[in-house]
Parts: structure tokens; sequence; C-alpha cells
């Protein structure tokens, strides 16, 4: 996270939990509208726009204090989709048993995409069982990206 996402999440992280909301990420980014300031909550049973308008009202105030950007730009409250990459604790224990998507840095096997049920994590590793039923584990960080694979 860069200094201003750090500043800020350090600001919004207690507002959120009192409003019973964990901030996942925040992230300052460059968009075609300018610069955008995006919080990303989540909590329990999924975020509604209710929980976003809460938070976002609870923030403008203390933000405008801290004042931790210079320029103008755009404050956004978002929940994280339901394709959003798993990244957190949360994300694991939310598609628990659910099919994942796994892009790896290296090939290994001579793949670097690999897809399963996720069967099990901890901090450090997760494991996924394929199609075909074996299972296959791996390290958090010799992943580039595990995201939900979304079925209608």
């Amino acid at each position: 996270m860069g200094k201003i996402s750090e500043q800020v999440f350090a600001l919004v992280d207690p507002i959120a939990r009192r409003l019973g909301l964990e901030v996942i990420e925040v992230l300052y980014e460059k968009k075609f509208d300018g610069m955008n300031l995006t919080v990303v909550i989540d909590k329990d049973g999924g975020v509604t726009i209710d929980d976003c308008e809460r938070l976002h009202r609870a923030i403008d105030a203390p933000l405008d204090e801290l004042d931790p950007i210079a320029e103008s730009y755009t404050l956004n409250v978002s929940s994280p989709g339901i394709d959003r990459p798993l990244k957190t604790e949360r994300d694991y224990r939310r598609n628990l048993n659910r099919k994942i998507s796994v892009k790896l840095y290296s090939p290994r096997d001579g793949k670097k995409t690999f897809s399963g049920v996720l069967v099990g994590y901890d901090d450090d590793a997760f494991t996924v069982e394929t199609e075909k039923g074996k299972q296959i584990s791996f390290y958090k960080k010799d992943t580039a990206k595990v995201e939900p694979i979304i079925e209608f």
C-alpha cells in the first residue's frame, strides 16, 4: 500500500469496525475521471448499498480533516464484488468448497493456470481439488492471481 492508502486505512478502519464492517483495502489510483480513493469493505452476509452509504457519510468529514490528498479526488466506498481475487483470510473462507482459478508466476508441471475446488487453506498456502480428484497445494507467495470461477 502507498502512503496515502495506509493513512486512509488507519483513519477509516476503526470507523468501519464500529459500523460492523471490515475494510478490505484502500486504493488510490488514477482513472478516466481523475484521481479516485476507493475504500473496499465487507461483512458477513455481504455488503449492501446502505452499508456503503453509511460508511461514506461517516468518513467524509474525518477525511477532510486528515487531508491526506492535496489534489481533488472522488471518494468511493465499494463492496469487494463476487469476482474479487482471493487476498485475505476472509476471501479464502468465503470461497471454501467453491471453484477457483489459480495463476502462477512460474510454470508448475508445464502449466501456469490451474482450477479446482478450494478444499483448504492456511496463512501461507491453500489446496484445490481438481475435477479428476487430485489435490494440489500452492504457496500463496507463488500465485500471481487467485480468483473465484463464477458459474451461472
